[in-house]
């Protein structure tokens, strides 16, 4: 994810600042949460997976810049439902860093409104996971419809977050929507394909039983609470 340089600058930028603190401090909120139910090893394991996983999916998965930003397969309901909320949130915010730190230093002054952009999206979308996926059952046996909702629901919330930089950075000129249209329609074709790999991954988790139980993924996975 990596919102055009520039697109918020000077005073105006601080806003990010503060909406960053305020998301990664609920991502803290989270973690603890995760820390008392499930232990050390596996808020760490499962962060550290995320982590490697975000990276790829930003440094090594195709990704083409559209408009006032660039399209990427963030697969951030597929984070969500195999480690949880807590370490998809961590390795959204890890990966993104890394990247930035090492690969992308021109990014860095955008990370404020790139991580609100990839966190406050997951924090929704978990919410509507709650909602929509009964209490009993294990998210290996969601099917299409459920999986397409929480896609619309996490990638729908990224092109808002853009759309809203984008408006707050450079105004309502003609030139500025037609970029946010761009990029909001080339992303939006995220949408026919992270469903697919929700479903792909869940049914290789299901066929792989033996992660059942163990630190490494989110209980809810094989349906623990």
């Amino acid at each position: 994810m990596h919102i055009e340089p520039g697109l918020v600058d000077g005073s105006k930028i601080f806003l990010s600042y503060a909406t960053a603190a305020a998301a990664l401090a609920y991502t803290g909120k989270v973690a603890f949460q995760t820390l008392v139910k499930d232990g050390p090893a596996a808020l760490l394991l499962r962060s550290a997976i995320a982590i490697a996983l975000v990276f790829c999916f930003f440094e090594v998965f195709p990704h083409h810049p559209v408009g006032v930003s660039e399209v990427h397969l963030i697969l951030g309901t597929t984070l969500l439902l195999v480690f949880g909320l807590a370490p998809a949130a961590i390795g959204l915010a890890g990966g993104l860093l890394i990247q930035g730190l090492f690969f992308e230093p021109q990014d860095i002054p955008q990370y404020g409104m790139n991580v609100t952009t990839l966190l406050v999206p997951l924090f929704a979308t978990s919410a509507l996971a709650r909602r929509i996926i009964p209490e009993k059952l294990a998210y290996v046996d969601i099917g299409y419809q459920q999986a397409f909702k929480l896609s619309v629901a996490y990638q729908g919330g990224i092109v808002v977050w853009v759309g809203f930089w984008a408006l707050y950075g450079r105004g309502t000129g003609i030139e500025n929507m037609s970029q946010i249209a761009s990029f909001g329609a080339a992303y939006m074709t995220v949408v026919l394909v992270e469903p697919l790999v929700d479903l792909g991954v869940l049914a290789a988790a299901k066929a792989w039983r033996r992660l059942q139980g163990s630190v490494f993924v989110e209980r809810r996975l094989y349906g623990g609470v």
